[in-house]
This record gives structure tokens, C-alpha cells and sequence, in this order.
């Protein structure tokens, strides 16, 4: 069963902050170094002087960014910057965004989560994770002893049964409301009232609960729960450190919006359509040629398969879409993952084009950068960044559940949840109950 609790989050004093919309930060894996100059200036208590502190030349062992953020997340918290809440609460988080022309609102709630080893619980993993993040993320735990950003997880709620008990909390008082620097609206209610919790509680018990997003950081968790019993620091099952902040969305709800995730290739020679098309022409059909990158997507969109992709190459501004012709190829490729693996758009494109066609058939060694909006592959082609530009069905929310449910994993990249939740909302102490 999963475990799910309510806890008491430390929160900023917004009498000594001013503004919350100053203080949050996105999580540090999408901040780049002009938003974390931008970040800083904000406030001198902004989130991202925790979640992703500066280094410095001067740097050592003991003095570092990590222990400057540890030393930041104490001074707020002896300065009542930052207070626990004397009540265990749930935290309804609820965010109001546009994608792509359209408006929707996502709600769900924040909890500590009861860490399990994958593959032993009912917690599921969908995607690959790399070493470095991971890495990064342990010394910071280590240094500050606290969860910064949450886990982002969805479970099955097709009757939106959870969040009924929680919904009535949004109506009875005014969210704190934060604005973040991509325009979307967070807001936050605390819900106390003890019959409510145990009703989520209770109801949460017996559903799988699927990481969204935040691989590395619940790996990062499961890390330092070893290392701190290893030092005897974990008294029993109900010690903080066997808990991870994480952010819980229904599968169901309609605000939850899955981007896809474009690839951007470079370390290719300079190709043209023709050396494009003759690559792949083994395997695939080509089924339509575009004026440009938007109407290629747009019949990749609405075609709605995995093993249509879009390919656009910079040498001759040429786009085309190209439909895999067989999926035997893939099950000989891949023939240790399940036929909906192997169906994947992100699994065709890395096992069979990235990683086979293109390399033997053009030369040069595939490097990639991810985008997620047309506007950005219009204006990484415009600004020819790579040789070819590739269009990429993202998965949906039933292959995340069919294929992490029986514990495979997606390749990276494979799915982008937005909008990104934001750190500074609430944060949960692994030491402190």
C-alpha cells in the first residue's frame, strides 16, 4: 500500500517576505544561468539560493555552494524567514497555465510519500535516470536535510474520488497565490481538518502511485535513507528521513498536460532531405511533405500515432513526416522491452534512427538537444543550431501507466509535464518531524 501522510511544512512568513511570486523559483534542472541571476535579484530569500545556490572559484570541501545553501536554510528558519506549521496538514497546490492556445488548470496536493526501493511497492518509476543529477541533488540533501522540490506523481482516480474530499477547502478561504516567470498561476490551501485527512489517506492506500516527474530526486531520497540509517540516524519507520515530499495529480484530471519532447540533432555532416529520406528509407514510408515545421506537426498531431515522426532538415529548410513500415525491426532492437516499448515514438527515434540509421548512413556521432515548443524548433532551425530537426509524438498518460506499472522504464525524455512545479511553496524537513 502506499503511504501517504500529511505533515507540517516549513512555509515562508509572508510578513517577512512581501511577495511569494519573489520568493519561488521552478525546480533547478529548468533553470539556466540568466534566470538564476534573474532569480537572485529577486529576493534575497528566493528559493533558488537552496534548490540551486552559486558556486564559486574559490570553492572547497568544506566551503561550497551546497554548504552555502545549508547555511542559508538555517539562518531563514532561526530568522522565522521560513516556519514549520504547528498543524499536519495536506497542501492543495492548484496551477493555472496556457499551452499552446489553451487554458487549463491543474490541481493536486502535496504529501509525504513513504519511500520504497522500485520495484517493491506500489510507487513505479517511468523513466531512465542519469548519474550526475542524482549526485548533485545527494550532496545537497546531505548538506541541507531537507526536501527543496517536490516529486511530482500521479495515481488513478478515474471518478476524481480524492480530490471530492479536499475541494470543499478551496472555497472556504484565499489561496496564497504566487505568479512565476512563465505566467502561470500557483496556488496553495492548507487543509487541517483530521476527518478529511484520514479520508485521503485512506483512499490513497491502495492505488499505485506513478512518478511523473522527479526521478533523480526520489532516487536521491532512497540514497540518503540508506546512508542515514548506515549512520544510525534512523530511529524507526516513522523517522522523516523514510519520507519524501511529493506532489499527487489524479490521472484523470483535465489540467494534466503532457508536452512532447522535439529533438534537435547536431554532430551530423550537412544533410539535405534526399540523405535524410534514402537513411531511413529501409524502414520508413515517407507520408507527407510540409512548407514548414508547423504543418508537419500539425499532421503528426492529429494522425495521434507513435510511429509517425517528423523529420526537418536545416540545409534545405525541408520538412516531411515518415511512418515506421514495420515493428518487427523494433522487437529485434529492443527485445528485452515489451511491445509497447518498443512502440514508443522516443523508442523508435533513439533505438532505430538515432542510434542505427543515421549513424551508419550519414556519419558523424548524433548529439541532441531537447525542446518542447514549436516556437523553439522554428527558431533553433532559423538559427540552424542543428542539421536535423526531429518532430516526436509524446506519450500519454495510458503509456505511462501500462509500462511502468509492470516496472519497465521509458527512455529519457520521453514525457514533459507542464507546467514544472515550483519550489517555495512548501518545503519538508528530513530530520525535523
Amino acid at each position: 500500500m502506499a503511504d501517504i501522510r500529511a505533515f507540517r511544512a516549513f512555509r515562508y512568513d509572508m510578513g517577512r517576505v512581501g511577495s511569494l511570486s519573489d520568493v519561488v523559483a521552478p525546480p533547478y534542472d529548468v533553470i539556466d544561468p540568466p534566470l538564476q541571476g534573474r532569480l537572485f535579484a529577486a529576493s534575497p530569500y528566493n528559493a533558488v539560493r537552496l534548490e540551486l545556490p552559486q558556486g564559486g572559484p574559490g570553492d572547497t570541501e568544506s566551503e561550497n555552494k551546497y554548504t552555502r545553501a545549508a547555511r542559508t536554510l538555517k539562518e531563514w528558519v532561526s530568522e522565522s524567514v521560513l516556519r514549520q506549521d504547528t498543524a499536519r496538514a495536506l497542501y492543495v497546490y492548484e496551477q493555472e497555465f496556457e499551452a499552446e492556445g489553451r487554458t487549463y488548470t491543474r490541481r493536486g496536493f502535496f504529501a509525504r510519500v513513504r519511500l520504497e526501493p522500485f520495484g517493491t511497492g506500489r510507487v513505479f518509476p517511468h523513466e531512465q535516470t542519469m548519474s550526475g543529477p542524482k549526485e548533485d541533488r545527494l550532496k545537497l540533501y546531505r548538506a541541507t536535510g531537507f526536501n527543496l522540490s517536490p516529486v511530482f506523481s500521479l495515481y488513478p482516480d478515474p471518478d476524481g474520488e480524492v480530490f471530492r474530499q479536499l475541494e470543499p477547502f478551496t472555497l472556504k478561504g484565499p489561496p496564497l497565490v504566487a505568479k512565476d516567470h512563465l505566467g502561470v498561476t500557483n496556488r496553495l490551501w492548507l487543509v487541517t481538518d483530521s476527518h478529511t485527512l484520514s479520508a485521503v489517506t485512506g483512499l490513497m492506500g491502495p492505488r499505485p502511485v506513478f512518478i511523473a516527474d522527479g526521478h533523480h530526486r526520489y532516487e536521491t531520497g532512497l540514497k540518503y535513507l540508506d546512508e542515514r540509517k548506515a549512520a544510525g540516524e534512523v530511529p524507526d519507520d516513522e523517522a522523516p528521513a523514510n519520507f519524501c515530499l511529493m506532489m499527487l495529480v489524479g490521472m484523470s484530471d483535465p489540467g494534466l498536460v503532457i508536452l512532447p519532447t522535439h529533438r534537435l540533432v547536431g554532430g551530423l555532416p550537412a544533410v539535405d532531405t534526399a540523405q535524410v529520406e534514402d537513411a531511413i528509407t529501409d524502414h520508413f514510408d515517407v507520408v507527407g511533405r510540409f512548407p514548414d515545421a508547423a504543418a508537419c506537426w500539425e499532421h503528426v498531431e492529429i494522425d495521434g500515432s507513435q510511429d509517425l515522426l517528423g523529420f526537418g532538415t536545416v540545409a534545405d529548410g525541408k520538412w516531411f513526416a515518415a511512418r515506421l513500415r514495420d515493428p518487427v525491426v523494433m522487437a529485434q532492437l529492443a527485445p528485452d522491452h515489451s511491445a509497447e516499448w518498443q512502440g514508443l515514438g522516443v523508442s523508435i527515434l533513439h533505438k532505430l534512427v538515432l542510434d542505427r540509421l543515421l549513424r551508419e548512413k550519414l556519419g558523424g556521432t548524433p548529439t541532441l538537444k531537447f525542446v518542447h515548443l514549436m516556437r523553439e524548433v522554428t527558431d533553433a532551425v532559423a538559427a540552424r543550431e542543428c542539421q536535423v530537426a526531429v518532430l516526436v509524438p509524446p506519450a500519454t498518460m495510458g503509456h505511462v501507466e501500462r509500462i511502468a506499472g509492470h516496472r519497465e522504464k521509458m527512455p529519457p525524455k520521453s514525457t514533459y509535464f507542464y507546467p514544472k512545479l515550483l519550489t517555495g511553496m512548501v518545503f519538508n524537513s528530513l530530520r525535523k518531524d
